[in-house]
């Protein structure tokens, strides 16, 4: 049995349906209408123990109401799920105990008292006993750089601060599964890096399953091992970050610097029939070319052959052109 398993889940919400103004209201009292908006429409999914899962999409797509139902927050309105053997919503007390959330526009600190003092509640709360309490503080101090801010409000940290530490009370009883919803918004490069460290830390050693929210491609590229994309309430693609990547970003483009102004486009055109080459200065070469047909070692031998080359540098494709495409509606992952 996998760690997480949804079968067939939806969700659907039932809207009222109104005419504007006073009058759509008062006619709404005495007839009502309402419409059923599916945002999640029979997906099937399975986690395993220790996995790093980013769960993207759109906006609107159903991200939020797949967590809602994870978390047991939300009944699903038909089809089956489990978290670590758990229904999540008949069993919310006990499947709460066992995991941990990052909401990253929400905070589960107490905003007038001291942090360590919030963590104290939380010790309480979830019953962590008093060497494992001691021994995660001492931990995520050193790791998260807590002690800058532990006795401070919350209230009065910065972003990056709240950050790091709802991350550490996230963790503080051990859960087995943590859902991380856009972790890193708004942070800075430094603080974004030791938040990554952080959590590949803990998945490495502890084992914790990750399921990771965002919009920021980089989390997901430094952080997760698979990738599932969800629109319209439904899984469009499931695999792995390599996947992905050699299936939908097969090119390369190589940037060369020339010493000296040499132009053979035909050459290049001759040699590489399906490459697309291209000037952006006298001094600069372009070659663009899908690394199938055609690899970064032919096209620098031929380009070290053609001119006195300085210096060259090559761009790697990355998922968040992929998934741009995606939420842009020109790659359909399901066919393709």
């Amino acid at each position: 049995m996998s760690f997480i398993e949804a079968s067939q889940l939806t969700k659907v919400f039932r809207q009222a349906v109104k005419d504007p103004g006073l009058k759509g209201a008062v006619k709404h009292l005495f007839t009502q209408k309402y419409v059923d908006k599916s945002a999640v429409a029979g997906i099937n999914l399975r986690i395993e123990e220790g996995e790093t899962v980013a769960y993207v999409g759109p906006n609107g797509a159903g991200k939020s109401t797949t967590i809602k139902m994870l978390t047991g927050i939300l009944a699903p309105s038909s089809g089956t799920i489990r978290v670590g053997g758990l229904d999540p919503y008949k069993r919310r007390m006990e499947n709460t105990k066992r995991i941990g959330t990052v909401f990253g526009q929400r905070t589960q600190l107490w905003w007038d008292i001291p942090i360590v003092e919030s963590f104290s509640l939380l010790k309480d709360i979830y019953a962590i006993p008093d060497d494992v309490y001691k021994r995660n503080l001492d931990e995520f101090r050193e790791l998260l750089g807590l002690d800058e801010f532990l006795h401070l409000s919350a209230r009065k940290l910065s972003l990056g601060q709240r950050m790091r530490a709802d991350l550490a009370a996230a963790l503080l009883h051990d859960p087995s599964v943590v859902f991380l919803d856009e972790p890193t918004i708004g942070l800075d490069l430094a603080v974004k890096q030791r938040i990554r460290e952080f959590i590949k830390k803990i998945n490495r050693e502890r084992r914790t399953t990750l399921l990771l929210t965002t919009h920021d491609l980089g989390d997901i590229e430094d952080l997760c091992d698979r990738l599932i994309i969800i629109d319209h309430g439904t899984l469009i693609y499931d695999g792995t970050l390599a996947s992905v990547k050699d299936r939908f970003a097969r090119e390369r483009t190589i940037h060369f610097q020339l010493n000296t102004p040499v132009h053979v486009a035909s050459a290049w055109t001759d040699a590489f029939p399906d490459i697309a080459f291209s000037q952006a200065s006298p001094l600069e070469w372009n070659v663009r070319f899908d690394r199938f047909q055609v690899t970064a070692a032919e096209i620098v031998t031929h380009a070290l052959k053609s001119a006195d080359i300085i210096d060259f540098r090559m761009d790697e494709p990355d998922i968040e052109h992929v998934i741009k495409q995606v939420y842009e509606g020109r790659l359909d992952l399901k066919e393709a």
